[in-house]
């Protein structure tokens, strides 16, 4: 019995389902069985010889006696479909701006009806009457329906060349976990930079900055990377989850790495997936940025760098651990880069698909490669080489839900733009701001503000973006912003705003799900970091694109 619990307690848990499903951890699949409990079980390797050849009888005749026993009724499903009050109020949103409010004369009833189903859809996104993708699908059927859209341009979007570059990044972010890439990455940091507490939050924040441009997927990167070091680390050093202790390391850690990880996420166009379909969605409205890549990394560059030097620093002050001193923390790292052993032949494979990849992402433009056909050249070597297989990709749900929700969002959107919804909308807002008197750079930081703590009503970033992007570039573009500082200021906003809650982002959720950070925490540090990146951004910022001459 010691040998059987001994491998028992070796076998590697299942991750539990993060509340976005932005992440689907890598696991062993176990069959499915109608009965609440099945002994067709692996027998773990561990077990000595003599053990698996007694116990092998055991399972067998206790599984046929459960063959024999009357299979138990099956227990009374959930009641599933729709959230009654939340449908209501998603579905009254819509239909009382469709049959309340009158219809401006400039705008066409076409643009009206669309303009009702639209917001009927990012309603029920923030309310979750059902889930964001079968919500949105909804939405998608009701345009085809009411004919307010025909068939083809609302499924338009679907070809949308961003939303297929977003997709693949899911299968490069599940290709960083199985090969363990990411996690020898940022233990290699943790090793070179732990000997404090300190140094241990610069060396996770430096490491996701290494990783961040070719493994575009923040909630991939805490849940697979991230988050396992931080928790591994605070419980050597008895920092407990749900406890007391969590304050000794893990509550900073937990903090300090969400902080951080917005400004990582806003460094590197590839570096998440909302900044993609950002620059996507300028382009529709008219704002195209030559040379993507250098152009965002290179705006981004100083003001990003300096919050990331900044963030764990203040977070020390205003949220200290009480453990300052970790001098066990390079040995434990050593230990598991010594467990993990040499580097292995698909994580070679990574490190040249993922080089290969950014460089074309990079120079693509000067050679004629476009971003989605560099990462479909990277997810085809990885196919090729068996580094992934087709499984692992079919196996990634939260790509395939991204690909439907996605590319419906975008399609209302750029629909909008075309019907004169979104033009209606910046020039009556431009209206009121001329009504004050406000000078562009005052328009400017009312109109960011307002992008910014709108976050609080959107669970979900890449909904943000798609749901408000083009609407508040508009509003700029009308106030009369300077086009591409207005382009790049939102997107980048986009990155920030993803740590101010516990709700705001796939990696919040993950963060806050770990158990180390109490719930009135993450709001006030939320907020109070987000007033540290206003003011980085702010002035850094200014400084740094009037240089480049932004405006």
């Amino acid at each position: 019995m010691a040998s059987l619990r001994l491998a028992v307690s070796h076998r590697p848990a299942l991750p539990l389902p993060t509340p976005h499903s932005h992440l689907r951890r890598r696991h062993l699949p176990l069959p499915p069985s109608p009965n609440s409990l099945s002994l067709a079980v692996p027998i773990s390797p561990r077990l000595c010889p003599a053990t698996r050849r007694h116990l092998l009888p055991l399972l067998a005749s206790a599984s046929a006696a459960q063959a024999a026993s009357p299979s138990p009724k099956p227990a009374a499903e959930a009641a599933g479909g729709a959230k009654p009050l939340p449908l209501l109020a998603s579905l009254a949103a819509g239909l009382a701006v469709c049959f309340l409010v009158p219809r401006p004369a400039e705008v066409t009833p076409q643009a009206w009806q669309l303009l009702s189903i639209f917001l009927s859809t990012i309603a029920g996104l923030v309310l979750g009457p059902l889930p964001v993708g079968a919500w949105a699908f909804l939405g998608l059927t009701a345009t085809v329906a009411t004919r307010t859209l025909p068939f083809a341009a609302a499924f338009g979007a679907f070809t949308n060349e961003v939303i297929w570059l977003i997709v693949i990044s899911f299968f490069f972010a599940r290709g960083f976990v199985k090969t363990g890439l990411g996690d020898r990455v940022a233990t290699y940091f943790v090793k070179w930079l732990g000997r404090s507490t300190l140094g241990l939050s610069y060396g996770l924040a430096i490491s996701e900055v290494f990783i961040a441009p070719a493994m575009p997927s923040t909630t991939a990167r805490a849940g697979g990377v991230f988050l396992p070091i931080v928790k591994s680390l605070s419980l050597s050093s008895g920092s407990k989850p749900n406890d007391p202790s969590a304050k000794k390391l893990g509550a900073y850690l937990v903090q300090s790495q969400l902080q951080a990880s917005g400004n990582s996420s806003a460094l590197f166009l590839t570096a998440a997936a909302q900044n993609l379909l950002c620059l996507k969605l300028a382009e529709e409205v008219g704002v195209k940025i030559g040379n993507p890549w250098i152009t965002w990394f290179k705006v981004a560059s100083l003001p990003a760098l300096v919050g990331l030097l900044v963030t764990p620093y203040l977070l020390y002050k205003i949220f200290p651990p009480e453990i300052k001193d970790t001098p066990e923390a390079p040995a434990l790292a050593a230990q598991r880069l010594k467990n993990m052993g040499p580097v292995t032949r698909n994580e070679w494979v990574m490190i040249g698909t993922m080089l290969l990849a950014v460089s074309l992402w990079i120079f693509g433009d000067t050679i004629g490669v476009s971003s989605v056909v560099a990462a479909m050249i990277g997810l085809s070597i990885l196919l090729l080489l068996g580094v992934l297989n087709w499984d692992d990709c079919l196996n990634e749900k939260s790509a395939w839900d991204t690909l439907a929700w996605f590319a419906i969002l975008v399609g209302m959107a750029g629909q909008l733009t075309n019907v004169g919804i979104v033009s209606w909308m910046s020039n009556c807002v431009a209206k009121v701001l001329q009504s004050f008197s406000l000078s562009w750079p005052a328009a400017f930081g009312v109109l960011q503000a307002s992008y910014f703590f709108i976050h609080y009503l959107f669970a979900s970033q890449t909904a943000h973006v798609g749901a408000l992007y083009s609407a508040f570039l508009a509003m700029h573009l009308a106030a009369g912003v300077p086009a591409v500082l207005s382009a790049l200021a939102l997107a980048y906003n986009a990155n920030l705003f993803g740590s101010l809650t516990h709700f705001s982002s796939g990696q919040s959720a993950l963060y806050f799900g770990a158990g180390y950070v109490d719930l009135p925490d993450v709001f006030k540090l939320g907020f109070t970091t987000a007033a540290i990146n206003a003011v980085i951004w702010g002035v850094v910022g200014a400084f740094w694109w009037k240089f480049l001459g932004l405006y």
